[in-house]
């Protein structure tokens, strides 16, 4: 049985305006969450093209979180336990996958559209009659919905912040309905855990942590604008970069080996704007298998192993 909601958080930005912050928010939020040996380490990040899709990004990390799960999971999990996300951004569609090969089982896959609306789109995602029956749809609200008290800040508290470079907030109560501009992240979510004896438990931490993550972030984006606003794509990219070694560092405890470099090797970031040539004078299609997987085939039921996604 695959368990599938969609979630609709609506965010006071454009679609446009939240590409930006999104990238800003993943970068950031990356690196202060992780730590010696925990967090997300980025394996690869370069352009990549569809068919259907265009130009996009795609980026591979590594969330290593062994001590961060609940004992009753860490009890029988390898102590360098990671997960694996696989992300393809064509901006405004993207397709995230996560993979635990300790747990071929385990499974989720997101796919997320962006659009100019409060959330009033009943099938923005195209889905089949069968899995508009299935599907949970649960709308997401970034100032009245709570966060995990150990995830409170006052200064990310969206009731209260006012945007000095936009002059956009504070939100009050029913902010979807009177505040402009307005845009709708809707993400369909569907999970599988199908180990016996686990499944039930499970299913509800994920749910649950997906839930937490997609606030908590959604929030950081809006809360952080003033950090970001008027940022070019070419900028964000840059402060991606950035982010990504300081984070790899973190993720591996700051050893280097004889040249000063950190023990995990990131690949050269291509940062590349859409409809702009990267350094070498083109822009490639999405590479072969063996180095980057292509597009995935994303059919209303997912036929990918997968686990959950920022973006």
């Amino acid at each position: 049985m695959v368990l599938t909601k969609e979630y609709r958080i609506c965010m006071p930005l454009t679609v446009e305006e939240y590409q930006i912050g999104q990238l800003y928010m993943i970068a950031r939020h990356s690196h202060e969450q992780s730590d010696n040996g925990e967090g997300v380490e980025v394996v690869e990040n370069i352009a990549c093209e569809d068919p259907e899709h265009g130009k996009g990004q795609y980026t591979e990390k590594r969330i290593h979180l062994s001590s961060r799960l609940p004992y009753w999971i860490q009890s029988f999990i390898p102590k360098l336990f990671y997960v694996t996300e696989k992300a393809w951004n064509y901006y405004p569609f993207t397709i995230t996958e996560y993979t635990c090969s300790f747990v071929p089982k385990f499974s989720i896959s997101i796919k997320t559209k962006y659009e100019n609306n409060n959330g009033s789109t009943e099938n923005c995602l195209n889905l089949d009659p069968e899995l508009l029956i299935e599907r949970q749809v649960e709308q997401l609200d970034i100032a009245y919905d709570e966060v995990n008290p150990k995830h409170y800040k006052e200064e990310e508290d969206v009731r209260y912040f006012k945007s000095e470079k936009t002059g956009r907030g504070p939100l009050c109560e029913g902010w979807q309905d009177t505040t402009t501009p307005i845009m709708c992240s809707y993400k369909m979510v569907q999970v599988t855990f199908e180990v016996w004896g686990l499944q039930t438990k499970a299913e509800d931490l994920i749910q649950r942590s997906i839930r937490e993550i997609l606030l908590l972030g959604h929030r950081q984006a809006f809360a952080w604008i003033d950090d970001w606003y008027g940022m070019a794509l070419e900028d964000v990219r840059a402060y991606e970069q950035q982010m990504q070694h300081e984070t790899n560092t973190k993720v591996s405890g700051g050893k280097t080996d004889a040249a000063g470099d950190s023990d995990i090797k990131s690949p050269e970031i291509i940062a590349v704007a859409e409809g702009e040539s990267v350094s070498s004078g083109h822009t490639p299609t999405t590479p072969a298998a063996s180095i980057t997987p292509t597009t995935p085939n994303t059919p209303n039921t997912p036929k990918t192993k997968s686990w959950f996604s920022w973006s």
